[in-house]
């Protein structure tokens, strides 16, 4: 499977192809990397890349919308653009103007911080929605689209399951 995938701005090339159960070989931008991947929980993954000798890194992803997912590695988080130019070609230079009431979801489980709108409230396309504090640190969770906030449906403080719907926008 090839992809493209754009972290910060920047897009990498990525190819996977199955080495054996649990093994993958990994090509980034030309550099080949021996992955041996085991699942942790609903989103987390367990990476040791090039063998014993190399690296070990625990990262959790979570799908977002229209190609979009949040990555957690190493304590720091990010938003990956997966197949951007495809996904930005289908969806025509109108970001934000998803179909219908979207849900932000808790992409991990942890705690509400705080939350930064109230039903019946305008949004703008990825204004910030609501803060969750997940393995130590606040994320910062955005509208998907313009539109007015239909349902909040935590409280600050409260602990979440990854997957667990916060907030609706219509």
């Amino acid at each position: 499977m090839t992809f493209e995938i754009a972290i910060g701005g920047r897009s990498r090339r990525v190819a996977i192809e199955p080495a054996g159960a649990t093994r993958f070989r990994v090509v980034i931008d030309d550099v080949v990397h021996l992955v041996d991947a085991v699942r942790v929980g609903p989103a987390g993954l367990s990476l040791l890349i090039d063998g014993e000798a190399g690296i070990s890194r625990y990262a959790e992803v979570v799908p977002g919308l229209k190609g979009e997912s949040l990555v957690w590695l190493d304590g720091q988080s990010a938003t990956a653009l997966i197949d951007g130019r495809r996904t930005r070609r289908h969806r025509g230079d109108a970001a934000g103007q998803t179909e219908g009431a979207q849900s932000i979801v808790a992409p991990m489980p942890g705690r509400v911080v705080r939350i930064l709108v109230a039903a019946g409230d305008q949004v703008a396309a990825r204004q910030p929605v609501v803060v969750v504090e997940a393995m130590k640190m606040e994320n910062e969770l955005r509208s998907p689209k313009a539109g007015r906030v239909k349902d909040v449906r935590v409280t600050e403080g409260t602990s979440v399951d990854a997957g667990r719907v916060l907030i609706v926008v219509e």
